[in-house]
């Protein structure tokens, strides 16, 4: 990769208009990742060259597109299958809200746990799969690189409060898996253009419930 084309802290501190504060939370964060990458596979190395663009960048573009706290609370999101803390530890350390990570690995889980403490972001951890979790109202779930849609609609609507939304990070495969959640699903839904991915699309997606018993 040409150096030039790397997003470099700065260009992305710009970019975010983050606080000094909130970017060394992220730094801390990254350095963690590439320290624990060594020894687990928590993302690839090749997208360690461009970190900020790849990942940082990748997961905050999703700030956007969250709906306003509600009042008297703060707004809950849930990340399902968090992996390397992406998108869900970095929308946390931006001030998401109240965010909850789900993440079977138990040594992902313990990456979340230790890097949550070193970027000082407040999360609760569930280290199990996603079905084991007690269904509670969510006002975003999200997820990147976790399942096809008709599967992460069904992960994600026993977790949508009324009004909720999800918000998941796809690929160029996007309009075959809404073709494929339609069968199955009433939904409203948006898709706008990700930053950091020419081919990449994220879904503003509404669950209205199942439109047929067939899943």
């Amino acid at each position: 990769m040409d150096p030039e084309d790397v997003l470099t802290p700065d260009a992305f501190q710009e970019r975010s208009g983050v606080s000094r504060e909130t970017r060394a939370r992220l730094e801390a964060y990254l350095a963690l990742l590439r320290k624990w990458n060594r020894r687990i596979n928590l993302v690839s190395r090749a997208s360690l060259e461009d970190v900020w663009r790849r990942h940082v960048l990748d997961s905050s573009q999703l700030m956007a597109y969250l709906p306003p706290p509600p009042a008297g609370r703060p707004r809950v999101l849930l990340d399902l299958g968090s992996g390397a803390g992406l998108p869900g530890l970095v929308l946390a350390i931006l001030g998401a809200g109240e965010v909850h990570l789900v993440e079977a690995d138990s040594r992902k889980a313990a990456f979340l746990r230790e890097a949550a403490r070193v970027a000082e972001a407040e999360v609760e951890i569930h280290a199990c799969r996603i079905e084991a979790v007690k269904p509670f109202p969510a006002d975003v779930v999200t997820a990147r690189a976790l399942a096809p849609l008709p599967r992460l609609l069904a992960l994600a609507a026993p977790f949508l409060a009324p009004q909720g939304r999800g918000l998941f990070l796809k690929g160029a495969q996007a309009e075959a898996e809404l073709a494929a959640a339609r069968r199955d699903w009433d939904f409203s839904m948006e898709s706008h253009p990700s930053c950091t991915y020419g081919s990449g699309h994220i879904l503003v997606i509404g669950v209205n419930g199942r439109a047929t018993t067939a899943y």
